[in-house]
């Protein structure tokens, strides 16, 4: 009992010291990357009363997703009583190059009027909007100092581990040169702020005002730019994303350059496999990205077809689709790219002239016209007329025929169609009409049946079990 006494009190010395020592660490860090970490100041006027009588502010209040809140720009510390005063928004930042060069997040400083750059000895500055990437909520500012400023460097966030420890470093709610610790909870996060930015999830505490700030690891490197938080009551619950310094890397490179972003493209629609697609199909690795559509007249046009799975991009994998618009929006257009494909079970090597990309919009549901019955599929679908091409957006010369109505519990509902859609081939026949649609019905005999949609003029592949 003596002996194990002992063991457990060297045991706790042990743990006492390795904790001195890691907090030592955190405090050796904190005093040297402090002073390259920054306070933004974003003022804004305030939009004219409407004519029901609520005042409409400026943006500084979008949320970043339905599940997600923004921190930094959504605090407005104006007196909102004063009808036409600023409002100014707080986030945070960090120096980059010694002459001035910040990062921060789009929506800190977005629609802002005028910018103020707060350093960590307490000067200010005017700043520049150098550019911006709404797509990535990246924003990239100057400010003339008139001599070198501390500054921090990009780490990689590729090899950073789950689990490894990291520290944050900003502005929460105006409470500046603030330090949370915490670890790495989780990478490659997708939290539906669209296909160009990518995410690590921390535990270290992060609120608004820490928007735009750095997520260091242990050696002092930015490892991520601190941009959102899951929470069900607007406070830090230990669920924090960070844009990766890898994407931040090429984002600024492109901004520093003309103060836009240019994105590669490839022309093709694009969805992540799942089983059932993939049983259809005939692929038993679901690794790669599923070619649904392509643009006519396109970069791909020709060379990809529609059903092809793209598993590689320039030498980088493609798990899913996911990775593929990180991967080609990081290519210059006009640059010839390499792609590796499945088609038809073999692989396939491609070249194709990334072309650039351009947005697009999508359009409302069409109104029911003349219905006819598909009763295996569990839908009620009819014509696609020039009115129903019109209202989904569609090109003149798309084929189908929309889908007007679904049976509950019909096999259609169970595999996520909605009204609206339009059914463009059913296994491997083209539909063109509801009759068309019967007569497929009737000779496929796979099950699951592989089902091209096109959903507000995106293509994708659906796998629908027969009943």
């Amino acid at each position: 009992m003596k002996k194990l006494a002992g063991g457990a009190a060297l045991a706790s010395v042990i743990t006492t010291t390795s904790a001195a020592h890691a907090g030592e660490a955190v405090a050796d860090l904190v005093e040297e990357v402090a002073p390259s970490v920054v306070t933004i100041l974003a003022e804004r006027s305030l939009k004219e009363v409407s004519a029901n009588g609520n005042e409409l502010r400026s943006p500084d209040n979008r949320s970043f997703d339905e599940f997600f809140r923004r921190f930094g720009a959504p605090e407005n510390f104006s007196d909102r009583s004063n009808r036409g005063a600023p409002s100014l928004a707080l986030g945070s930042g960090f120096i980059l190059e010694q002459d001035g060069l910040i990062v921060t997040n789009h929506h800190v400083i977005d629609d802002a009027n005028e910018i103020t750059v707060l350093l960590h000895d307490g000067r200010e500055f005017d700043a520049v909007v150098v550019g911006q990437d709404p797509q990535t909520d990246l924003a990239l500012l100057s400010i003339k100092a008139g001599e070198p400023l501390p500054f921090v460097q990009l780490g990689d966030s590729d090899d950073i581990r789950v689990g490894e420890d990291v520290v944050a470093v900003g502005n929460p709610f105006g409470l500046g040169g603030t330090v949370t610790t915490g670890i790495i909870s989780a990478k490659g996060r997708n939290i539906g702020s669209g296909p160009y930015a990518e995410f690590l999830q921390t535990d270290a505490a992060i609120n608004k005002g820490n928007s735009g700030g750095p997520l260091f690891d242990m050696e002092g490197n930015v490892v991520g730019v601190n941009s959102a938080i899951f929470s069900p009551t607007g406070g830090s619950v230990g669920i924090g994303f960070a844009v990766t310094s890898n994407i931040v890397d090429l984002i600024v490179d492109d901004l520093r350059d003309d103060g836009a972003v240019d994105r590669g493209w490839l022309g093709v629609s694009i969805q992540t496999m799942s089983p059932e697609v993939a049983a259809a199909i005939g692929i038993e690795d679901r690794k790669g990205a599923l070619v649904s559509g392509v643009v006519a007249e396109g970069p791909s046009d020709g060379t990809i077809e529609i059903g092809d799975v793209i598993v590689a991009f320039n030498g980088e994998k493609v798990s899913d689709s996911n990775d593929l618009p990180r991967l080609v929006a990081a290519a210059e257009a006009g640059e010839t790219s390499n792609l590796l494909v499945i088609r038809d079970g073999a692989e396939k090597a491609l070249k194709i002239e990334v072309g650039q990309h351009e947005s697009a919009t999508l359009a409302q549901p069409p109104e029911e016209t003349e219905k006819a019955s598909a009763r295996m599929l569990g839908v009620t679908v009819a014509p696609l007329t020039e009115t129903a091409r019109s209202d989904i957006g569609l090109d003149d010369d798309a084929t189908g025929v929309v889908v007007t109505s679904l049976a509950p519990n019909g096999p259609a509902a169970r595999s996520g169609l909605l009204v609206g859609d339009v059914i463009v081939k059913f296994g491997e026949e083209k539909i063109s009409t509801p009759d068309t649609l019967k007569k497929a019905l009737q000779k496929e005999d796979g099950d699951p049946a592989l089902v091209l949609l096109n959903r507000r003029g995106h293509q994708i592949f659906v796998a629908v079990e027969l009943a």
